[in-house]
Formats: C-alpha cells, sequence, structure tokens
C-alpha cells in the first residue's frame, strides 16, 4: 500500500525533495552578521557579510574599506576594488586576524 501511494506520487514527492534542498542551500548561502563571524571559529574561513561602506583607503598596492551592519560592528576588507562609501555591498573573503588591525576580511579579487 506504501509503495502504491510512493509510486503515484512520485512527481510530488520529488517536487517536495527539491524544495526542501534549494530552501537548504539559500540558508546556508546567507551572510551573517559582522557580530557573528567575529570570532576565532571563522579565522581561516570563507566568510560573507552585507553592509554599509565607510571610510574607503588606498596606500600605494593597500586599499581597503570599513564595513559597518546593523549589528552596530564594523569589520575592515582589503580589496583592489574599492566601492563608493555609502554603497551597500556584500563583503566577501577569508577572516583573518591580526595583532594589529584585528579581524578584517581578506577579499582576493
Amino acid at each position: 500500500m506504501i509503495l502504491k501511494f510512493l509510486m503515484a506520487n512520485i512527481n510530488k514527492i520529488l517536487g517536495i525533495v527539491a524544495v526542501i534542498l534549494t530552501l537548504l542551500f539559500v540558508v546556508s548561502c546567507t551572510s551573517q552578521t559582522i557580530e557573528d563571524i567575529k570570532n576565532e571559529d571563522h579565522v581561516g574561513k570563507t566568510v560573507a557579510v552585507r553592509g554599509t561602506v565607510e571610510n574607503t583607503i588606498k596606500i600605494g598596492q593597500l586599499s581597503g574599506y570599513t564595513l559597518s551592519d546593523n549589528s552596530g560592528e564594523t569589520i575592515g576588507v582589503s580589496t583592489e576594488d574599492l566601492p563608493q562609501e555609502g554603497d551597500i555591498v556584500t563583503a566577501k573573503g577569508v577572516l583573518m586576524k591580526d595583532t594589529l588591525f584585528g579581524y578584517y576580511i581578506l577579499n582576493n579579487n
């Protein structure tokens, strides 16, 4: 009886499984807050955070900006491509921790 039900509804079942897998993928790809990622567990791992660009700087080959989000935290982003101050962007890269700069995201464009 269960086998008959499964065979008769295989397309519906596969559709439901596809929706569940898609939702799991979307949830796993959403960005975290800066407050969430600023910890030792994320150092060396790829992270993504969305926020407002502040304080862009370029000194020779060194360039980056500060990113702030709704959590009230800020983080530095080291990148060659500088967005405009005030832009809302998603910064994705490897979380690094330095004695001088603290936590920052290394974005290798």
